[in-house]
């Protein structure tokens, strides 16, 4: 086996030697090499098995062999229609672009709408930390040093149109992921040094090195497109035209900012494996799009939609007071989920001139009344915001810094205020008046040392000028939540406008960093990772359409994210998260805002859910129709 093996090494040089002399169109980029009549992955490298699943950490919970994830019902019956509704619009259908990226067509690829178009090489388990089980790929291998990773195709994936998934089509999906995607995968899917086609289904994927453990895993997660079908050359322009998927669904109708409908494809390749059972249950699912939550809310009453997430107190406290809740047609859901809070927040834009000083910040967001707000606007349902990774065990907030954080935080003296690296650091706390004398005079001594003084009730800066900034929203829940804000700001002399936008313009504005604050969610999960590159890396500040919406530039922030993805053991990754947690907190990028105690969902008993939920909360692929027949 040795010698062959060797043989074949042999026999991979001297083709590469020749490479050059080959026409240019026969050739795969990246130095990759095609073996037609040997399978190396057959020999190479024999003390890495092929599995069936891989962790970011430990070992896959579900054994090979498996018969289905938790939370899905395998009996679930299949058949009936599922009607969502959103508000906004739609221009797009390729959420992978900086065009349109987000204001594309919902539930084409995401966790709660589904997959239903387009697929990975991988599917996580979203009842696990960050596991992925095969899919597109059936078997998959990985070396302790994840400085590679192989994956071997499962012979009957194929497209919706009929055609097989090939490994050209993964090459071909990687490549125009790093020339034209948008930034996070541009950076992810650009650290590839080599492909190696290992056999007919095998393809292997090459990396520089194995300091980044988690680039193989996002590798098993990209989206995967047809190379026969694809306009390859027009891939970063927004289009209306349906892509060709592996998914589950065909669209069956497409009206531009109005409506979607997925119809279920009877052939699909995958519906019988384990990791689909209880998956993809209605015939047909449609996307309904509201211009506002009113009007959206109101066709939920109505029976127009099954079921609608609600993120407003309020609305979820009041909204239930119709005929069909009263008679028990529409039930309400809390789901308690089992991962960090999201930190939703007002950014501020560090480009700004105003915002570029951490003392501003920390006295601006220390304006916000949260007491006042949420009692008055919310009926006392939020949970304040602190920090990025609040209710895990990632949080920095209330607890000191172990002695791996202050390692790795060592170099950077002065980023991490004392208060947060003793984890005693909390949000300002008010009375509840919406004028604490306490608060507004401490806010301001911080203003006062950054060179800002009070001149006739107005704040002006060390030039003179007076400070003033916009707030833009898109909704009239951010309104209401922004004018409560700006009263507050009013009462130490800063003036802060409040504009709502439409969608497309609030998005033309947010790829170009063309704002003073905006409202922003900084999603959490139980394994961050490469996604913070995009969120927070000096590279992203300057990179039009990234997700560094506060445009950081703090080289504390790049080193902490590569200790993290760089973490071997649980214990180091947990400290490397919970130090990039306090530099983000001390940095004061943005105003924390709330959380609610679990996910709202208001939902007609025509549909049912399973009765376990996903660690990640609610996903509508694993619902169904309780009379798919009617």
């Amino acid at each position: 086996m040795l010698r062959n093996a060797q043989a074949l090494r042999r026999s991979v040089t001297r083709r590469q030697l020749l490479a050059t002399a080959l026409p240019p169109l026969l050739l795969l980029p990246f130095g990759a090499t095609l073996f037609c009549n040997a399978s190396l992955a057959d020999v190479r490298d024999p003390q890495v098995p092929a599995v069936h699943a891989i962790s970011m950490h430990g070992e896959p919970a579900l054994p090979s062999g498996f018969s289905h994830f938790t939370y899905a019902n395998p009996d679930a019956p299949k058949g009936g229609i599922l009607t969502l509704g959103v508000q906004g619009t739609f221009d797009s259908l390729n959420s992978f672009i900086v065009q349109g990226g987000f204001t594309s067509a919902r539930g084409m690829k995401e966790r709660q709408f589904g997959e239903n178009i387009t697929e990975s090489l991988m599917m996580r388990n979203n009842g696990e930390a960050f596991t992925l089980y095969g899919h597109l790929a059936e078997f998959v291998r990985m070396p302790d040093s994840r400085e590679w990773i192989e994956f071997t195709l499962n012979p009957k994936a194929k497209f919706s149109d009929g055609s097989p998934f090939t490994v050209d089509d993964v090459i071909f999906s990687l490549q125009i992921m790093r020339d034209k995607g948008r930034p996070p995968f541009r950076n992810w899917y650009a650290q590839i040094t080599n492909f190696e086609v290992m056999g007919e289904r095998t393809v292997r994927i090459s990396f520089k090195d194995g300091t980044n453990r988690e680039l193989p895993l996002l590798i098993a997660l990209a989206p995967m497109f047809s190379k026969a079908a694809t306009d390859a050359e027009n891939f970063d322009k927004s289009t209306l035209k349906p892509p060709l998927g592996t998914g589950p669904y065909v669209f069956a109708e497409i009206v531009p900012g109005r409506r979607v409908v997925y119809r279920r494809n009877p052939d699909y390749w995958a519906k019988d494996l384990p990791q689909k059972r209880g998956f993809d249950n209605f015939d047909e699912i449609r996307v309904e799009y509201f211009r506002d939550e009113t009007s959206l809310e109101e066709s939920f009453r109505k029976g127009l939609i099954d079921v609608l997430p609600f993120s407003n107190p309020t609305r979820w406290v009041n909204g239930f007071d119709f005929p069909a809740a009263k008679d028990g047609k529409v039930v309400r859901t809390e789901i308690v989920k089992g991962t960090p809070a999201n930190m939703q927040g007002m950014a501020f834009n560090t480009r700004r001139p105003l915002f570029a000083d951490r003392r501003v910040r920390q006295a601006l967001s220390m304006l916000f009344d949260f007491e006042w707000v949420n009692r008055n606007l919310y009926s006392d349902l939020y949970k304040r915001t602190a920090g990025y990774w609040d209710n895990s065990e990632l949080s920095s907030i209330g607890r000191p810094a172990d002695a791996r954080e202050r390692e790795l935080l060592a170099s950077f003296p002065g980023v991490v205020l004392p208060e947060v690296l003793e984890g005693t650091w909390k949000p300002a706390a008010t009375d509840g008046s919406g004028r604490d004398r306490t608060v507004l005079k401490a806010a301001l001594d911080l203003l006062q040392e950054a060179g800002y003084s009070l001149k006739d009730r107005v704040l002006v800066d060390p030039a003179g000028q007076p400070a003033t900034f916009e707030i833009m929203t898109k909704n009239e829940d951010e309104e209401k939540l922004a004018l409560a804000y700006s009263r507050g700001l009013d009462l130490i002399g800063i003036k802060a406008s409040v504009r709502t936008v439409d969608p497309s313009q609030f998005e033309e504005r947010r790829i170009k960093f063309d704002f003073d604050m905006v409202f922003y969610t900084w999603a959490a999960s139980l394994s961050p990772g490469g996604e913070q590159v995009g969120r927070w890396s000096q590279k992203a500040a300057d990179t039009p359409g990234s997700l560094n919406i506060t445009g950081a530039k703090e080289p504390a922030i790049d080193a902490l994210i590569d200790a993290m993805v760089a973490a071997r053991s649980r214990e180091d990754f947990v400290s490397a998260v919970r130090a990039l947690d306090r530099v983000l907190v001390s940095g004061a990028y943005a105003v924390p805002l709330f959380h609610p105690p679990a996910e709202w969902l208001g939902q007609w008993t025509r549909i049912a859910a399973p009765a376990t939920f996903p660690l990640y909360g609610y996903e509508f692929p694993t619902w169904w129709s309780v009379k798919p027949g009617n």
